[in-house]
């Protein structure tokens, strides 16, 4: 284990281990502002039995983090903010973050036009970025400062010219967002700083002493990229947006293709990642995808088309093929869209037309994920510039699970090449699992998937699949992936419509590989689901848990379906029908099931939450002095007012989980007439449902007018079930598959270990779990075990996530908060994540 200490510089500490040995070394502190007289101390315990004891002097302090100021940090410094390479959907959301959390710490930011050709270039290309001018850049796509390639900044001359014109402008700090490219150049022009400013120095460009204040040029990256080719980050900014995209294509080509019986072969980008293409494939079902990282096998040819005449066999009306820009055989020859269209033409006559969606994909508005993902790097890579010293190496800062984290950005560029060098030797294995645990997920799961054959021994067992709570986007992708994983495994799938009132009913009947075709792109739930729990039909499903033979059951839903579980673990005393495995996949809008960070649908949710909130932004901007007060869905979860109110850059989100009183609603009104008198005259202010019985929506709304009279009006809107509504995302689609074939695969291991005797027997606390997201893996947690982290009367776990976020939506509507709930990164390192490259 490690032991994070921050000591003074005076502490004496001695820390021993199962050895005897001391294990402590002395490191410079990571943090800009702790005094020459403080160090800090990372002591790590090797053994469980080590210990760690103050020394003669007694001198020591736990405070993991220094008493900070952050709206001091920045004062006296000043950073410059670029985008370069491709532009990507959610890069401005990335620059106002940077801006404004700049400002808020007291530095001076400066923008960067054209990227790297704007730093060469300088003049005007350099300038000081305001709050103001930041405002309403989230729902732009691209970039707002302009990017480009540039040949100058490749030379010496050209790094020259760049490193004088931040010299002048005092810019020691330099947050560079885009691609691995992009990202290289910027650690080159850092490593040759200090030669540079010889140079200047040397030429009578600048002075001993402007070279004297600029000694050090400080680097953090933020990785800008549809193609998410960047190694050490689970998401880039603008993959979730480019997937939207095409996700919008396929799911309007898929109704032509049906109506003509045609196949469709699309090409999606993504230069030598298939990342979209993979996807892309996974959330729409498609029959076969090509990526650069796995090419088909000798004879691809022929399994391509067997597989597609299988699914025409087996009533399908079309035909759905992925390829990705950079796709090519074992050999290395490029397999292309042309090239699959006469195959398919000439074997087997099927109507057959490509699409290449182009740059399409990098266009329009970003998702809520992307501007979410962007506006919380830029608020780390602001830290990581001010907590730099001269040896901290130059970082990215990208996300784990849905954790901020720092890496070494030549580690990550290093594994990044691995990847290319990978697949030139023909080690595509390699290159799946250098792309990360995400990546190779998905490609597992698709593998899985993708085989239409089910196996001819049956494995004689029933499992039951129900959706409980009220309906939500990426409902029906969890039942297909878990139905077609049941039928992969040998077990009959059983469908249970209207939740428990129908496992009481009997409403019961099978499921087939291709009664679930086409259900990642449909909303709602197609089983059916009510919000009734189990306790007072107990009888009832207890006997046709028997009348079925159900052997293992999976429940997708809300809080409810968690409740329910429950009640059935705990009917196994006195009913031994329900001793079988049972699932939970989290699925609601509201994100508020017990043992998950995120639940399916959630994200559908928070994207239509954001693009109402986008035009009644744009309706209010137009108006001028309008304030628009609007009610979200979430139970007494504050997850999607938290979220949206981020992504659409609300000036507050009244939630439960943070009290609130009169007092702090008279800030905001205050805050809010502030605000009218700069020349961003509009506001947003975002209410869950049940956040105070008191404070209702139309308490607000009368206050805000009120107290607004004069100065500003305000309007209200109610989103109500809208919210439940609308297809799924590209990430509801993928998460729903994940989970739904991760649960059938673990019930199918624990259906192995309760076998006793002839039948099933499952009575233990771990043979019922929630499947969820935890951090950075999905993960099996008992029913029972969450009930200590549950808040059964809201109706909310006790602990959450994206709490420790709210801190950003404040600091980014410019209120004078602290940062000491925000979660901090610590640097970390990606070549230790991928120990398997040595082996």
């Amino acid at each position: 284990m490690e032991v994070h200490l921050m000591l003074s510089w005076t502490a004496d500490l001695t820390c021993t281990g199962a050895t005897g040995e001391t294990l402590w070394r002395k490191q410079r502190a990571s943090c800009a502002n702790v005094t020459s007289d403080q160090t800090a101390f990372i002591v790590k315990l090797t053994s469980p039995k080590a210990t760690c004891q103050p020394g003669p002097s007694g001198n020591m302090s736990k405070d993991l983090q220094p008493t900070v100021d952050p709206t001091k940090m920045g004062l006296g410094r000043s950073i410059a903010v670029l985008t370069s390479g491709g532009d990507a959907q959610g890069m401005n959301a990335a620059v106002r973050a940077t801006v404004r959390v700049g400002i808020y710490t007291g530095a001076k930011v400066y923008f960067v036009h054209e990227g790297y050709q704007g730093l060469v270039d300088g003049g005007e290309n350099i300038c000081l970025a305001t709050w103001e001018s930041v405002s309403m850049m989230l729902q732009l796509g691209g970039t707002v400062i302009g990017s480009a390639r540039c040949k100058d900044f490749r030379t010496r001359e050209g790094r020259m010219k760049a490193a004088c014109n931040l010299v002048k402008l005092g810019i020691t700090n330099l947050c560079v967002i885009g691609g691995d490219g992009s990202l290289t150049g910027a650690n080159e022009f850092r490593t040759e700083w200090s030669g540079l400013l010889v140079d200047l120095v040397r030429a009578g460009k600048i002075t001993e002493e402007e070279a004297k204040k600029s000694s050090h040029l400080n680097i953090v990256g933020i990785v800008g990229s549809i193609d998410n080719d960047f190694c050490g980050t689970d998401m880039t900014i603008g993959t979730d947006s480019a997937l939207h995209r095409i996700i919008e294509v396929v799911d309007a080509i898929t109704t032509t293709a049906q109506s003509h019986q045609r196949t469709f072969i699309l090409e999606v980008m993504g230069r030598h990642c298939g990342y979209l293409a993979l996807v892309t494939a996974l959330a729409c079902g498609a029959d076969w995808v090509f990526i650069p990282e796995m090419p088909p096998d000798d004879g691809w040819e022929n399994h391509l088309c067997r597989r597609l005449s299988d699914q025409r066999a087996r009533g399908s009306r079309l035909n759905v093929i992925i390829v990705a820009e950079g796709a090519m055989c074992k050999d290395g020859k490029p397999i292309t869209s042309d090239q699959i269209k006469k195959l398919v033409t000439d074997r087997l006559g099927f109507d057959t037309r490509t699409t290449v969606l182009g740059h399409v994909q990098r266009g329009g508005t970003p998702s809520a994920f992307d501007r979410i993902l962007g506006s919380r790097m830029g608020v780390e890579a602001v830290m990581a510039l001010l907590e730099a010293t001269p040896d901290t190496p130059a970082c990215v800062v990208t996300l784990s699970g849905n954790h901020a984290i720092r890496l070494p950005l030549m580690e990550c560029v290093q594994v990044t090449k691995e990847v290319t060098a990978a697949m030139a030797q023909g080690r595509f294995d390699d290159a799946i699992k250098l792309r990360g645990k995400s990546f190779e997920n998905n490609w597992n799961t698709y593998k899985l998937l993708a085989h239409i054959n089910p196996p001819d021994a049956k494995s004689n067992i029933n499992v039951a699949i129900m959706n409980i709570g009220a309906p939500c986007a990426g409902m029906n992708s969890a039942v297909r992936a878990a139905v077609r994983m049941g039928i992969i495994q040998g077990h009959s799938m059983l469908a249970v419509h209207e939740g428990f009132d129908g496992l009481a009913q009997g409403q019961i009947e099978p499921l087939t590989w291709t009664s679930v075709s086409g259900w990642t792109g449909k909303g709602g739930s197609m089983l059916g689901t009510k919000r009734t729990l189990p306790g007072k039909r107990l009888e009832e499903i207890s006997q046709n848990i028997a009348k079925f033979n159900i052997h293992a059951l999976v429940i997708i839903g809300g809080f409810e379906a968690y409740v329910g579980g429950l009640e059935l673990v705990q009917a196994r005393e006195k009913y031994e029908e329900m001793c079988i495995p049972i699932v939970v996949i989290p699925a609601t809008v509201s994100n508020n099931v017990p043992g998950s960070d995120f639940s399916i649908g959630a994200d559908t949710a928070l994207n239509t939450i954001t693009s109402t909130c986008d035009r009644i932004k744009q309706s209010a901007a137009g108006t001028k002095r309008r304030v628009f007060i609007v009610e979200t869905m979430g139970g007494y979860c504050g997850y999607l007012a938290t979220m949206a109110g981020l992504a659409a850059g609300a000036d507050a989100a009244y939630i439960f989980e943070e009290k609130f009183d009169i007092k702090d609603l008279e800030a905001n009104v205050e805050h809010m007439v502030e605000k009218m008198k700069t020349t961003v005259k509009r506001g947003l202010v975002l209410r869950n449902e049940s956040c105070n019985s008191n404070y209702t929506t139309d308490f607000i709304f009368n206050l805000y007018s009120e107290e607004g009279k004069g100065i500003f009006d305000c309007r209200k809107n109610v989103l109500g079930h809208m919210q439940q509504g609308g297809t799924p995302t590209p990430f509801d689609r993928n998460f729903g598959t994940k989970m739904g074939a991760k649960a059938v695969l673990w019930l199918t291991d624990k259906l192995k270990e309760c076998y006793r005797h002839g039948r099933i027997f499952a009575n233990t606390a771990d043979s019922a779990c929630v499947l969820g997201m935890r951090k950075r893996a999905l993960t099996f947690q008992p029913l029972a075990e969450l009930k200590e982290d549950t808040d059964f009367e809201h109706r909310i776990p006790k602990t959450q996530w994206w709490l420790k976020i709210r801190p950003i939506m404040k600091i980014l509507a410019k209120y004078d908060i602290k940062l000491d709930t925000f979660e901090h990164a610590d640097m970390e390192h990606v070549i230790k994540k991928r120990s398997f490259l040595g082996k």
